[in-house]
């Protein structure tokens, strides 16, 4: 066997350029660049090398061979040709992978099979003992890659990928593969700043893999040399004794690393679940000398400027994938540019990201910018020095004096952030006076009254519920984010409210039941008043909160006219209507819905204002439960969803289509002298000119919007039913 190699390194995807220069320092020659791999020239020495010292490789792959292939049988012909008695004993393992695709193998389960038939049938003894097979841990782990007509044989040395280094047996929900944290490192400047004595801290560190690939830079420790198996531990062409030399002397190395006056390296996570983990993995990997998590907020991240102190932060915040994010994280990237800014002047940063926008949000402008995937996901390393002249808000002394480190004012908003602001602050002027004198807790304070500016922002108390309109396919994607941005940003400043009780979501066009469905899973419940009742609401979890604003002028009339009266509540939600009617002295009250959800919601609201018996929660399809109720009600009101298709009803509703059918059946249930209401949302409802004929309807649209709603006149209609 020759003693110079072809070598394939691979890495993930945007690693190459790194990977490149990490390989050739290792001893790599004739270094070229590929798609997600680098390959080279080296002897076995040098491949070992890779193996135990490349922080930023996934597999170091030998080639045995390359052949053209213009068939299945050339495949299998040119893999047979392979002596693999050097390699592999007849009764050992053996796994197969293989990528790409041409010459009429289409099929990468197919192309592994006529490798894997090709080494047995050469490796198949007189007695009939032949390798078996073993995808997790096998002898000889062998790869092939297809392209434009050329096979590449390979045997992968690593066995398991590189980048699990054996060290992480726990993680978070997120976590970064190692070998792109110590590539976002490495781009960073960590191992400069760490020949210089530097500190690092992760003040988001989950588990801590930023803290343990740093430690291991910085003492100088291979990062795979508490790896005890590997692709090449039972190949027939390992040298153990040259494996050996190179094992000791990295582990030479890393107890002279080790013995050296630990770095200053810090991690701080918000999670308590997650500070066991990340500790456990720190010692795991041999450095809790070295490393060290708090639990704690950003706001509790604090390094140690009255020692001089420098470094590196790093942090990967969330990218953000749950309804209401957009908020959350805003205030996350602000946070975290204001903690940097106070308490590490001096200091360098580096921000990786799926979400640039969020990155200018945090008042610090980045110097450098590299592309970044994190699987398929792109992503920016920001890489920013904290620096006064670096700022973009602004800048006041602390009261302590001409040494004191300057404290930054809050991010300054942008001329379309501003413009937001003092719409906000506007609309709180009049709408609140009005609120305050009516006892009006929740109300409606902007509704797209700026066009650019496209979201609904309600009032709940001390919390704030944005709803962000989809935007139409003709407005650019990175534009409308930017402009939500902006507003969120504002609204902190303009309404004066505490950033965390700000919750957003994106309302698109609804089908089905999808506006009803559960979002989220914090469960956080909050009371809020309305007319004399007490209500829940819910701002994190679904779409909709509970409580439509907008109905509130219904609700109220209802509580006025319910004296006595027995009260039909259809497609009831969370039954606020019934609360009111019960409210208003109703002598019962039946609430139907299909959601056993929202009943259950139902069921509390009316509970916590006292009403429990004589109050009845009926889940079923409205039209069905109409067909057999033989119930008479004096007041009823339907709010119906514009259309319906849940599993539980039979067929679709379609409240164009299906409302004369819906009305005819509940007019059937009104006692003389009483009055239905009914309302839908749907901007383009023609109510049926035949009712009119057989009942006595009346559009009351207008008397059943407040002054929050005036603006958007089309937010509902309702009419007012009677039998002649």
């Amino acid at each position: 066997m020759s003693d110079r190699y072809e070598l394939f390194l691979t890495c993930p995807k945007s690693l190459e350029g790194l990977l490149a220069e990490e390989a050739t320092r290792l001893g790599l020659e004739d270094v070229r660049e590929q798609v997600a791999a680098v390959r080279g020239q080296g002897d076995l020495e040098t491949a070992y090398r890779l193996c135990l010292w490349s922080r930023l490789a996934n597999r170091v792959l030998l080639v045995l061979k390359r052949f053209p292939v213009q068939n299945a049988e050339d495949l299998y012909q040119g893999v047979l040709a392979v002596d693999w008695h050097d390699h592999l004993m007849p009764s050992g393992s053996l796994a197969v992978e293989f990528s790409g695709h041409g010459s009429g193998i289409d099929n990468t389960h197919f192309g592994a099979l006529k490798v894997k038939d090709a080494v047995v049938d050469k490796l198949r003894g007189a007695d009939g003992v032949r390798p078996s097979i073993d995808k997790v841990n096998p002898d000889l782990r062998i790869h092939l890659r297809l392209e434009k007509g050329e096979a590449i044989l390979s045997l992968d040395l690593a066995g398991h990928s590189l980048h699990q280094r054996g060290y992480r047996l726990q993680q978070g929900a997120a976590p970064l593969k190692e070998n792109l944290a110590a590539a976002i490192l490495i781009r960073a400047g960590w191992p400069r700043i760490a020949a210089e004595g530097g500190a690092l801290a992760d003040p988001m560190c989950g588990v801590g893999t930023f803290l343990v690939e740093a430690a291991m830079m910085a003492a100088d420790m291979a990062p795979n040399l508490k790896r005890e198996r590997w692709g090449f531990s039972n190949w027939l062409g390992h040298v153990p004794a040259l494996w050996k030399k190179l094992h000791e002397e990295a582990r030479d190395r890393a107890e002279a690393g080790l013995a050296r006056p630990p770095l200053w390296i810090r991690g701080y996570e918000a999670d308590p679940r997650l500070i066991q983990p990340g500790r456990n993995n720190i010692e795991r990997a041999g450095l809790s000398d070295w490393v060290k998590i708090y639990q704690g907020e950003l706001a509790t991240f604090e390094p140690r400027p009255d020692q001089n102190q420098k470094g590196l932060v790093v942090s990967n915040p969330p990218y953000g994938e749950r309804l209401g994010d957009e908020a959350s994280l805003l205030y996350l990237y602000q946070n975290l540019g204001e903690r940097l800014r106070q308490a590490c002047l001096g200091w360098e940063a580096a921000v990786f990201t799926g979400a640039p926008e969020l990155g200018k949000r945090m008042g610090i402008r980045s110097h450098k910018q590299y592309a970044f995937w994190n699987g398929a996901l792109a992503c920016k390393l920001l890489l920013l020095k904290v620096l006064p002249e670096q700022f973009v808000t602004g800048e006041r002394r602390s009261e302590q004096g001409e040494g004191a480190i300057p404290r930054s004012e809050p991010a300054r908003l942008s001329e379309g952030g501003q413009m937001f602001a003092n719409r906000l602050q506007k609309n709180l002027k009049s709408l609140g006076k009005w609120a305050r004198k009516d006892g009006i807790q929740c109300y409606r304070l902007y509704d797209a009254d700026m066009p650019e500016y496209a979201v609904a922002v309600d009032l709940y108390g001390d919390w704030v519920h944005v709803q962000e309109y989809a935007p139409p396919r003709s407005i650019d994607p990175e534009k409308a984010q930017s402009r939500l941005l902006d507003a969120l940003a504002a609204i902190p400043q303009a309404l004066d409210v505490d950033p965390a009780r700000v919750v957003v979501k994106r309302r698109e066009r609804q089908s089905g039941t999808r506006q009803y469905e559960r979002q989220g899973s914090e469960g956080r419940f909050m009371e809020v008043s309305e007319g004399g009742v007490k209500l829940l609401v819910n701002l994190t979890d679904y779409l909709d909160t509970g409580l439509f604003l907008d109905h509130r002028p219904m609700r109220l009339r209802i509580q006025r006219e319910a004296a006595g009266k027995r009260f039909l509540n259809l497609f009831c939600y969370t039954a606020t209507a019934s609360v009111h009617a019960a409210k208003g002295g109703a002598r019962s009250t039946t609430s139907v819905d299909l959601s056993k959800t929202y009943l259950d919601w139902a069921r509390r609201n009316l509970s916590l204002n006292g009403f429990s018996d004589k109050h009845r929660l009926q889940q079923g399809d409205v039209m069905a439960w109409l067909a057999e109720d033989r119930g008479e009600y004096d007041l009823i009101f339907i709010d119906p969803p514009t259309f319906s298709n849940s599993k539980r009803m039979e067929g679709v509703f379609d409240v164009q289509r299906d409302h004369v059918q819906l009305l005819d059946l509940a007019m059937a249930r009104l006692a003389p002298g009483g009055a239905l209401y009914f309302s839908n949302n749907f901007r383009k409802f023609q109510l049926d000119e035949g009712l009119a004929d057989r009942y006595a309807v009346s559009e009351i649209s207008a008397e059943t919007l407040d002054p929050d709603f005036a603006r958007n006149p089309k937010i509902h209609r309702a009419w007012r039913l009677a039998i002649r």
